[in-house]
């Protein structure tokens, strides 16, 4: 069986709607492609797909933002971005990405060439809701084609709450490589020879940089621990989090191998399971990790086909319903979370997202 690809994601900075905007992204995000190594080429045809699409947003879009971040592998680093909007939508996104067709009059180059430029690329739009956008760009010889960009099985996305620069809100996706532990102390339900994706989403307690620290230290928990099962991870990070404001936290495991999600929450950390046609809600216990925390009990669900688990705080609202978001479940776990981000968001919270999709 091939092992899951996961990015590692390093959110940069949100744009929002405003004149200076298209001018912000596009210094922003040549000075980054710069920074982890582009070339000018490169980072010149960044700037430019970016200028195109925060143009775009700019002129038709309501109330949309940009988000420019770090993507990296184990040997390499990649720009992307991801547009959201509130509407009006495109009801013909194969017209709207041909070459040629302007997104705003000045540029001239359409979203076509954002698709051309990128070496990978998705949206997602619903008319009359919005629209989700996202670009990959790596390292690549002038003149060359789209290489395909990096198909990672997670994704996720942070928004601070307005009037923050830092965020409360983090996560993080890892894989377990499988195989036997030998640790009799060990769930055997954790101890498999195919490989699995463990993830967990952090709501630091209140907002701002003691929230964000929080946060970072459970980011960093998880990451370092060698446990495989959500239950010792989310102990680990407990352990941890003293001396810090602590928050909400939820670890899951997912195994493809077996079509089933391990889940093992405490706080208002919300956690969905999606089907084609189904949803259903992964429950945790209340508590403050770092702080007061009840014996943990982790649930088992099983996979659905062609299925991905949302892990979402209680900066987006649960009332999102993924049958109003027909056709969700065929992109992209960054698109995914996007889409997911713009039907629930809430400005007066810090807001954070990750998604795995089940399938590699």
């Amino acid at each position: 069986m091939t092992g899951p690809a996961v990015l590692d994601c390093e959110d940069v900075e949100w744009f929002r709607d405003a004149a200076e905007m298209p001018s912000a992204a596009r210094g922003a995000a040549a000075t980054l492609a710069r920074r982890i190594g582009l070339d000018g080429y490169r980072a010149s045809e960044v700037a430019l797909a970016v200028t195109e699409a925060a143009t775009n947003l700019q002129r038709h879009a309501r109330d949309g933002a940009l988000l420019l971040r770090v993507l990296r592998t184990a040997d390499r680093a990649g720009v992307e971005f991801l547009t959201v909007d509130t509407g009006p939508g495109m009801a013909d996104v194969e017209a709207a990405l041909a070459d040629g067709t302007s997104s705003g009059g000045t540029l001239g180059i359409g979203l076509g060439a954002v698709v051309r430029l990128a070496d990978a690329f998705d949206v997602h739009s619903l008319p009359g809701r919005g629209t989700v956008m996202s670009a990959q760009f790596w390292d690549r010889p002038a003149g060359s084609g789209p290489t395909g960009g990096v198909a990672s099985v997670s994704s996720g996305l942070t928004r601070p709450i307005s009037g923050e620069t830092s965020c409360g809100d983090a996560w993080a996706v890892k894989v377990d490589e499988g195989g036997e532990t030998g640790d009799a102390t060990e769930p055997r339900s954790a101890s498999a020879p195919e490989p699995a994706v463990l993830v967990m989403l952090c709501d630091g307690l209140g907002h701002g940089p003691l929230a964000a620290r929080a946060a970072d230290v459970a980011v960093t928990e998880f990451r370092r621990s060698a446990d495989r099962h959500p239950e010792g991870l989310l102990r680990r990070i407990h352990a941890a989090l003293r001396g810090t404001r602590g928050g909400a936290v939820a670890v899951a495991r997912i195994e493809p191998a077996r079509d089933r999600v391990l889940y093992c929450g405490i706080g208002n950390v919300s956690g969905v399971l999606l089907g084609p046609g189904s949803r259903k809600g992964l429950l945790s216990a209340p508590g403050i990790v770092g702080q007061q925390m009840r014996s943990l009990r982790t649930f088992e669900l099983p996979l659905p086909p062609g299925g991905a688990l949302v892990m979402h705080s209680d900066g987006l609202t649960d009332r999102w319903k993924a049958d109003e978001l027909p056709g969700l479940l065929r992109h992209t776990p960054a698109v995914i979370a996007g889409q997911v981000l713009r039907e629930a968001g809430v400005r007066h919270d810090d807001a954070g997202i990750v998604v795995v999709k089940g399938a590699w």
